[in-house]
């Protein structure tokens, strides 16, 4: 993951921070995500998951990981460390009709004052720690039954290289990949599961286009005055859907991960 750290002079740069995620964005896919249209990771929490049960959600979001559990589930605990995320996160929670607890900060730094559960997730996270090791046993810490992951087959923004290029002449990297998350998972004598698949696109984005290029530009470091420009690199991938305006990346499979945790060592 050192590889994908950015020079210090496209950093300081940059006139606003690269890192983090749009609330809309996430918001829009946790409004799609139903119990009635559960994706693989999420079939394989509800089934580890008792009736009335607890689940965990690490890099919670807006809930589009954990909320589709909800008629099977008491409580939500979600860690994140963005207000705005938590807060859209108990939004979304109500909307549903599901008691939730939320903790902000980061993994596992706020693991001690996180609540154990049955089924802990954590979707589309692994790529964003530097040092997956004690990120995933203290997932597993809290977790009495299962712990389940997604992840794309590859780093989700490894479809930005040519970007990269074009603007700062940067080469960006390639890996990790999910085979590399598996490795260091089972190396840490984990027994995990794998499964990939392509499926359909997540809905959701920005309802407005400026938002969505403005996103983009964003990560790439570059001043607002650069957008169209930015609209014109990404070309045909900026598209509008009908309701949303959303950047198209080359379609990855989709990696779910999971593992069960002994009795003998459950809470």
């Amino acid at each position: 993951m050192r590889e994908w750290v950015l020079p210090d002079d496209i950093l300081v740069a940059a006139p606003e921070s690269p890192w983090g995620f749009p609330a809309e964005l996430f918001r829009s896919r946790a409004e799609f995500a139903t119990p009635g249209e559960l994706t693989f990771a999420n079939r394989r929490a509800r089934d580890a998951l008792p009736a009335g049960g607890a689940v965990l959600d690490v890099g919670v979001g807006a809930g589009a990981a954990s909320l589709p559990l909800s008629p099977r589930c008491s409580l939500i605990t979600g860690v994140d460390s963005s207000n705005e995320q938590l807060a859209e996160f108990r939004r979304q929670a109500q909307r549903v009709g599901v008691a939730v607890r939320t903790i902000k900060g980061a993994w596992p730094a706020v693991a001690r004052r996180t609540p154990f559960a049955d089924v802990v997730v954590c979707n589309h996270v692994a790529y964003n720690v530097a040092d997956l090791a004690p990120f995933a046993l203290a997932l597993s810490g809290h977790a009495r039954r299962r712990v389940v992951m997604e992840v794309t087959s590859r780093h989700p923004t490894a479809w930005m290289a040519d970007l990269w290029w074009r603007f700062h002449e940067l080469r960006r990297p390639d890996r990790p990949d999910a085979k590399d998350i598996v490795s260091v998972l089972r190396s840490l004598g984990l027994r995990v599961h794998r499964h990939a698949e392509v499926t359909s696109r997540r809905a959701g984005g920005f309802t407005h286009r400026d938002d969505a290029i403005a996103w983009i530009r964003r990560r790439l470091c570059l001043e607002p005055t650069r957008d169209e420009e930015v609209a014109e690199a990404l070309g045909e991938r900026l598209v509008f859907d009908g309701s949303f305006w959303s950047v198209r990346s080359p379609i990855e499979p989709v990696v779910t991960v999971w593992w069960d945790v002994p009795a003998e060592i459950a809470e």
